[in-house]
């Protein structure tokens, strides 16, 4: 049974930082891409952050470009995501999803599994 549960998310201030965590189980780990969404109320699903089974980072081509890291650790099944100078545009659901596709894709409907989501939301 394939589970993707997130963590990490919460309540922080304009310019503050904030680290999310994606534990998941029941596939090979280190055999998918995996990507970091996130959705505001009354907006659509958004790219964040993706990183291949290889290791190779893509991001949004706005606004997280250079505050948002993404990293993955296979030994550990987790993907993290390492959030600097959060604004309260950042305020969102967060995501993690898993790709099974050949090449990573900033897509949402290309992801095959996803988790439940984290709130981060971000005071001014």
């Amino acid at each position: 049974q394939v589970q993707l549960v997130e963590s990490g998310g919460g309540l922080v201030q304009a310019g503050g930082s904030l680290t999310l965590s994606c534990a998941a189980s029941g596939f090979t780990f280190s055999s998918l891409h995996m990507g970091w969404f996130r959705q505001a109320p009354g907006k659509e699903r958004e790219f964040v952050a993706g990183i291949s089974r290889n290791g190779d980072s893509i991001y949004s081509r706005d606004p997280v470009k250079g505050r948002f890291t993404i990293s993955r650790d296979n030994a550990k099944n987790t993907v993290y995501l390492q959030m600097n100078s959060l604004k309260p545009d950042d305020t969102a659901l967060y995501y993690c999803a898993a790709d099974r596709s050949v090449i990573i894709s900033r897509n949402p409907s290309a992801y095959d599994y996803w988790g439940q989501g984290t709130q981060v939301t971000v005071s001014s």
